[in-house]
């Protein structure tokens, strides 16, 4: 979406690579995976009009890009929104609602907030403040715009955050299909976008999240749904380790019998692949630290580039806890 031109502006970044020392040389952070704060010389029009199907809502393309304002194209799809999610607090925080939508269904370069313990949320948001999360890439939504909310944000407006997004049901919107070759694609500003010209392209060790319809998905339309295109096999795979344990606990020990989420430990099953593998790395690399994720540091310990992908495939499959 062009909310990340209007992040990178915000921020004063440039598009380049940021990586810790921790992380390996021989297995680096996957680009796919790590959305980048983008800079464009030329911001799309901010005075076209906009709106989306089945929505009465008409906007500028200047309201789409306001990060103190969401765009709520659909008010029936969620409750009424508290102040910190729809509109944040000038001059620096956010709307939470800008990046993790007022569905809370998140994007690429942000995390999926429906349906997480609220307890989780708030850990987490004191986890950014105290810099024990931090991110392998450094000039990324995770790397830079969450410490800067994680600073800006007051306790009160943590829990109503929290409180809303945990009460939210999470809407499975990601499709995970297996394949050798996938469509063509151009790098966009947070899915790659499929080329007008067509053909297709090896999918090689990557994950491939593509957008139903580039155009809608852009201006924020939440209903889209999402094709993930992961390597042949992974998904089987993905199970083995899952069930497994990688080499220490299975998932289910901790995340529940069925990966939906158990007390403060938060769901896996349906959520977003490409979330996942970053997760997945920056625990495995320690840019998660702390109490939280000790659990987490054996079962990640020797996992491979592969390895993230066949688990965040086989998570993204399955069903989300029901309503």
């Amino acid at each position: 979406m062009h909310k990340l031109r209007a992040a990178a502006a915000v921020v004063g970044i440039v598009l380049a690579w940021g990586t810790a020392l921790a992380a390996s040389k021989s297995d680096p952070p996957p680009p796919w995976a790590f959305i980048l704060l983008q800079h464009e010389s030329d911001p799309p029009p901010t005075s076209r009009r906009v709106t989306v199907p089945g929505s009465e809502l008409h906007v500028t393309g200047k309201a789409v890009i306001d990060p103190f304002a969401v765009t709520d194209w659909f008010p029936e799809d969620h409750p009424p929104m508290p102040h910190v999610v729809a509109y944040g607090r000038r001059p620096h925080l956010w709307a939470c609602g800008y990046c993790h939508m007022a569905t809370g269904v998140g994007d690429p370069a942000s995390a999926a907030l429906a349906g997480l313990p609220a307890a989780y949320i708030e850990q987490q948001l004191a986890e950014f403040r105290a810099g024990r999360r931090q991110c392998a890439v450094a000039r990324t939504a995770c790397g830079i715009a969450m410490r800067q909310v994680a600073r800006e944000v007051s306790a009160a407006d943590a829990q109503a955050a929290a409180t809303y997004f945990s009460r939210l049901p999470y809407r499975r919107y990601i499709h995970v299909v297996e394949a050798t070759m996938v469509p063509k694609t151009r790098h966009g500003n947070l899915y790659p976008i499929t080329l007008a010209s067509g053909g297709e392209e090896p999918l090689g060790l990557r994950i491939l999240q593509v957008p139903d319809s580039d155009a809608l998905e852009e201006d924020g339309d939440w209903r889209v749904s999402i094709t993930a295109y992961v390597p042949p096999g992974s998904v089987a795979r993905g199970r083995a380790l899952v069930r497994g344990g990688a080499g220490a606990l299975p998932c289910a020990s901790c995340h529940g019998a069925r990966l939906q989420g158990e007390g403060a430990v938060p769901p896996l099953a349906g959520r977003p692949p490409t979330y996942i593998v970053r997760q997945l790395y920056d625990i495995q690399y320690g840019y998660r630290s702390g109490t939280a994720v000790a659990p987490m540091r054996p079962e990640v310990a020797h996992l491979t580039a592969g390895d993230r992908i066949a688990i965040a495939a086989y998570l993204a499959s399955l069903r989300p806890r029901a309503p």
